[in-house]
């Protein structure tokens, strides 16, 4: 072996052995765990925690809790990613953050389940966003880390269908709760769910060990500046985050506020058993755009004409909704949603990889990816509510999802080193 080589740790490797089957399958299982997690109290189980603590103030208070959680995952999922790149532990970089941030986020899900005001729902809701959006960041560096290019959209399909996956069964798992014994049951089936999936994943994968040679300067001044990614000495990476940025605010236009919406605008009888039939029709039509976009954009090894359909089939999907406020709308436009957000999964995360700027800062670069997910959760709240009562009511919000989305388009044309 040469010097040169014996000088870069196989940690920092690119890798180029495809993962197996079994590797994939843990790490769907996580995420589902995680998204679960994150989406069944986001699509049912905070909202109804605010009309129980205030009926008359429920978007407000509502958007106050996931604005402040968002704001909280905006700081942990760059910082605790920037610490797996640094942690030199006998189990690996990334697995002692995955179990720890599981650990806080299942903690975070306890205390929502017996919070009996605002405040406590708050601070609650601020450790599952802690906690899940750490383990999220180790989760995504482990494709950087392990998948090669040329398997990357097939692996990013998989994590899209396990976040639909995760948003449908968690939805499941908690109206069904609800029903046997109200929102504490829900809360702690969630954090059940959240623990098994990390620890399945760290207990049953390897994670590569960091020389403690190799750890970067601990000093707090370079720890800082790390965090900052340059968009001028690094334009697509600039590019690819903002694109990924316009896509989440467009879904969160889209979904975030959908049971009030079945609720106050399409007045359903039922609106909990149809969420979750929005939610079933969603979740098919993302399994097929994500399997179909992942395979045949690791074939052509093109990226960007995916991004730019999954664009504008969801704001197409949004513009219905925009025209037309009515149930049967509503079951034509989940599918589109789903369709396209699942294309955009597949193809997103192999794009990304492929722009970071460092191999030994993967995990913060992608953190400040991940950014890019939890930002639009605290912009969406304090637009929506802005847009809910000056601009439009809800034909307003949906057209606020489709002008993002078809940005988004725009934006990726930008990014010049992916097809």
């Amino acid at each position: 072996m040469s010097d040169t080589a014996a000088a870069v740790p196989d940690v920092f490797a690119e890798p180029v052995n495809r993962v197996r089957a079994g590797w994939m399958t843990l790490l769907f299982l996580a995420n589902i765990a995680l998204w679960l997690g994150v989406y069944a109290p986001i699509q049912v189980l905070l909202p109804q925690q605010a009309e129980l603590l205030d009926a008359a103030h429920k978007e407000t208070v509502f958007g106050i809790v996931t604005g402040i959680g968002a704001a909280v995952a905006l700081i942990a999922n760059p910082a605790i990613g920037l610490l797996s790149d640094r942690t030199c532990s006998r189990f690996g970089r990334r697995h002692p953050w995955t179990i720890a941030g599981g650990a806080i986020g299942a903690a975070g899900l306890l205390v929502l389940a017996e919070a009996p005001n605002v405040v406590v729902m708050t601070i609650g809701w601020c450790l599952v966003q802690a906690g899940l959006n750490g383990m999220l960041a180790t989760l995504m560096s482990g494709i950087a880390d392990r998948v090669p290019v040329g398997q990357r959209a097939q692996v990013g399909g998989l994590v899209g269908i396990a976040q639909m996956l995760g948003t449908v069964l968690g939805a499941v798992v908690v109206v069904v709760m609800l029903d046997l014994a109200g929102l504490p049951l829900g809360y702690a089936a969630c954090a059940a769910i959240v623990l098994a999936g990390a620890a399945a994943f760290v207990l049953r994968t390897p994670d590569a060990r960091l020389p403690v040679e190799f750890r970067p300067s601990g000093r707090i001044r370079e720890i800082l500046a790390d965090l900052w990614v340059s968009p001028r000495r690094h334009p697509d990476f600039a590019w690819a985050w903002a694109c990924h940025f316009m896509i989440n605010l467009g879904n969160a236009f889209g979904t975030l506020y959908l049971l009030f919406f079945l609720k106050d605008a399409v007045h359903y009888p039922d609106p909990d058993s149809g969420l979750l039939t929005m939610m079933g029709l969603y979740g098919v039509a993302l399994v097929i755009g994500a399997v179909l976009a992942g395979h045949f954009s690791d074939k052509s090894g093109k990226r960007k004409p995916y991004v730019l359909g999954s664009a504008a089939i969801m704001a197409l999907a949004a513009l219905l909704l925009v025209i037309w406020q009515s149930w049967p709308v509503a079951l034509v436009a989940s599918p589109l949603l789903g369709v396209g957000f699942g294309t955009y999964m597949a193809v997103a995360l192999a794009m990304l990889t492929q722009v970071l700027p460092a191999a030994q800062n993967r995990a913060k670069d992608l953190g400040v990816v991940n950014i890019a997910n939890s930002l639009p959760q605290v912009v969406a709240p304090l637009l929506t509510t802005l847009i809910l009562h000056w601009l439009g009511g809800y034909p307003g919000l949906f057209a606020a999802s489709a002008v993002a989305t078809l940005l988004a388009g725009v934006l990726v044309t930008r990014v010049r080193s992916v097809g």
